[in-house]
């Protein structure tokens, strides 16, 4: 962190000063600016490069770095009202119009406001984040011999092999694909599996970025509730006859949002029902890795019970480490392995071998399992902190299931809340919660809240988080707040 922070300052020093040297004129050496501002040649030489790109700076190598000579006139505005006509024009010939709304993903992704405690983030806080691990394992991929080659399309063998054994079953390497993420391998799955027009069954509720793929892809979201115990089997059979839908994307273990894990008794009926109705059940096991350390043995994969191909499988490592660190797999067999492939190689090529080489690296590393081992008991202690700080000061607010795993926790509001505008009382209160409304693809029978407990500090931050978020249900008149 020290020297992250020491780049800002340097670059804010240099900023000020640039207006002392003439445009195209040349700054101090980096021997100069490393002996007046006692920083590393490292840091020098990023704070240069952030003023590069910032337009400010040009370095030439061999010679130094000199102040950029502004531009005389800006580029001309130009007149992009067409577009409109054009993208409106397409949708008219659409069975499902492939608009993107990408507001439900992007309340995970965007980063909050400076002092904004964040309990809508969907990784794990830096500091659980294993940095010096994967920097160890980045630094030793790259010097592997041909480590900056071309690899095979499908994925390093190596890594294929390794995916293969977490998932279990007779899943063998050669079913296996690495992918840039799951979210990568979501869209691969969907786009192989279903037509433009065509119905895919989901959870009810669920997660937001699998809906805007469907969605984006021309396809019909149709939900299906889910309880405690996961998808209602009834229920997913009376969908796939009243919709004649060919595919069904689930989360069977810890459940994004609800933590529901699909029950022993459930899972070989859903993998009958898709089966009778010759649909693909499309596995998204996203947070294997994330289990709390009380949690007990886990149920594995469903594809490790599939030996008819029905699963397609969907893991990754990015929940684990870092969402920088986009690496995953899709698991499949019979020709749709064939069709995952294709679509695979023409959207992406391939996965960049360094960074495939550099998963090899991690998780054969002894620092793997203790990473893992200290993460679960972390998030159990958050979910805990999480849990306690609701019941205390947000009685009114029920919790009907406080999972094992993943990073989150279900809230049902009271009936008749006005969800967006908690939200923006969150917000000023200085906590940013993510809404429930996106996780549903219909009406959604409540109001609700997602409460992640992963993108923060630690229990402290848990708590003083939810005395905000009760600041914000009393000036809603939240009748929890009570």
């Amino acid at each position: 962190m020290h020297e992250r922070s020491s780049v800002g300052d340097l670059v804010s020093s240099l900023r000020g000063e640039l207006n002392r040297y003439s445009p195209g004129g040349k700054l101090p050496s980096s021997r100069a600016l490393v002996e007046r501002f006692r920083v590393s040649p490292v840091t020098v030489s990023r704070a240069l490069a952030q003023l590069s790109a910032e337009g400010l700076v040009v370095t030439r190598p061999g010679a130094g770095a000199f102040r950029a000579v502004p531009r005389e006139t800006g580029p001309a505005v130009g007149d992009t009202s067409w577009q409109e006509v054009a993208l409106s024009a397409d949708a008219t010939t659409e069975l499902v119009p492939r608009t993107v709304d990408a507001s439900g993903v992007l309340v995970s992704l965007a980063a909050p406001p400076p002092g904004v405690i964040e309990f809508n983030g969907g990784y794990l806080h830096p500091s659980l984040q294993p940095e010096r691990a994967m920097a160890a394992a980045l630094s030793r991929a790259g010097r592997r011999p041909g480590a900056w080659g071309r690899p095979p399309t499908e994925g390093l063998p190596e890594l294929r092999e390794w995916f293969a054994r977490g998932i279990g079953g007779a899943v063998t390497a050669a079913e296996v694909l690495i992918t840039a993420g799951g979210q990568s391998a979501l869209t691969t799955a969907l786009r192989a599996l279903a037509p433009p027009g065509a119905p895919v069954l989901v959870e009810s509720p669920t997660y937001p970025g699998m809906l805007a793929i469907a969605r984006a892809a021309g396809l019909r979201p149709v939900p299906v509730p889910v309880d405690r115990d996961g998808v209602k089997p009834a229920l997913l059979a009376d969908a796939f006859r009243a919709t004649g839908a060919r595919v069904f994307v689930c989360q069977p273990l810890f459940q994004n949002p609800t933590g529901a894990v699909l029950a022993p008794k459930r899972r070989g009926e859903v993998l009958r029902i898709a089966r009778e109705a010759g649909a693909f059940v499309v596995e998204d096991d996203f947070v294997r890795r994330l289990v709390h350390e009380d949690a007990g043995p886990l149920p594995g994969p469903l594809a490790s019970d599939d030996p008819d191909g029905v699963v397609v499988h969907v893991c990754s490592l990015t929940k684990a480490t870092s969402p920088s660190f986009r690496v995953g797999a899709l698991a499949a067999r019979g020709p749709v392995l064939e069709r995952l492939r294709a679509i695979q190689v023409v959207d992406t090529f391939f996965v960049p071998r360094p960074l495939q080489e550099a998963a090899l690296e991690l998780v054969g590393s002894p620092a793997w399992p203790r990473h893992l081992r200290a993460v679960s008991a972390e998030l159990r202690a958050r979910r805990d902190a999480m849990t306690a700080a609701l019941r205390l000061r947000l009685p009114g607010l029920p919790l009907p299931h406080v999972p094992a795993g993943g990073y989150q926790l279900w809230v049902r509001l009271p009936d008749g809340t006005d969800e967006q505008a908690l939200l923006a009382a969150a917000l000023r209160a200085g906590v940013a919660v993510a809404p429930g409304r996106p996780y549903f693809s219909a009406e959604p029978p409540a109001a609700h809240l997602r409460l992640s407990f992963a993108a923060v500090a630690g229990a402290a931050e848990i708590a003083e988080g939810v005395r905000r978020l009760r600041t914000a249900c009393v000036e809603t008149g939240v009748a929890a707040a009570s």
